[in-house]
């Protein structure tokens, strides 16, 4: 793990929390993910040897426990009191993105979509039996996913295994994010064909009814300030298209290096 070498509480915690897939561990982990398939399954794209790495690095550092299962391969991981410190720092970084970040088509994952549905499913009003509801995303067409939506916790499974399926949920990943967010309800979705829900009307109403709202719904997005022209940074007027090109420099890819403006520059004064 690098270091910054300052004694700096912020310095000193970014050296363990601001490496790259930690914060959404700690995230899985705050919201009941156990396993290292619960855990990876919230991360989709995270390589599986990194995972086991970060792991080692916070079971190191105290952030988590990690024990066997008990007639099961693998292993249970917990935060532990000092772990659990951390929700204030995730709730934090959660309410700041959710204030002042856009939502962007990179940001919406499928898998990951689903993953945060399953989260913010409230199993207190599950029915006693198990509903299987099949999800067919327009922005993924290739693949299916089945939400087991049971008591304690509900799962999402990427391969079926011969589901007798309850619901079938046609939608895809922008409407899911919008409803979780409170931009639009689930009916508003129904009426305006975003979303459409085949099944026993009584357990497609319930359905809707089962899924809370992300926790930084009701964060109110801080006005976009307007963005500076791609490729400028703001204050940054660009060369005009008629200056001589500048003599190719060793220290920058594109060859514009201080020694070769400072060159010009007297090359200008000269004459």
């Amino acid at each position: 793990m690098r270091t910054y070498g300052q004694f700096c509480p912020v310095a000193r915690a970014s050296e363990l929390l601001a490496e790259r897939w930690t914060p959404i561990i700690i995230r899985n982990l705050l919201n009941g993910c156990r396993t290292f398939t619960e855990i990876r399954q919230g991360a989709p794209g995270i390589p599986t040897a990194l995972l086991t790495k970060r792991l080692d690095t916070l079971e190191r550092y105290g952030i988590i426990n990690r024990e066997r299962i008990p007639s099961a391969r693998g292993w249970s991981y917990r935060l532990t009191e000092q772990g659990q410190d951390l929700r204030a720092v995730c709730d934090a970084m959660g309410q700041w993105g959710a204030r002042w970040l856009e939502i962007e088509p990179h940001h919406k994952d499928p898998a990951y979509v689903l993953w945060a549905t399953t989260k913010l499913v409230d199993a207190a009003k599950l029915p006693d039996r198990t509903v299987v509801v099949r999800f067919e995303l327009r922005d993924r067409p290739g693949d299916s996913y089945w939400l087991l939506l049971r008591k304690p916790t509900p799962e999402l499974c990427t391969k079926g295994a011969g589901y007798v399926e309850d619901i079938i949920a046609r939608t895809d990943s922008a409407c899911l994010i919008d409803i979780h967010l409170k931009r639009i309800s689930y009916r508003e979705a129904l009426r305006s064909g975003r979303l459409s829900l085949e099944g026993p009307p009584q357990l497609t109403g319930a359905f809707m009814t089962w899924v809370r709202p992300s926790p930084y719904a009701d964060v109110t997005p801080a006005p976009r300030p307007r963005r500076p022209r791609e490729g400028y940074s703001a204050g940054f007027q660009p060369r005009s298209q008629t200056a001589p090109p500048v003599s190719p420099g060793r220290d920058e890819p594109n060859g514009q290096t201080l020694t070769s403006d400072m060159n010009a520059d007297r090359g200008m004064l000269r004459r």
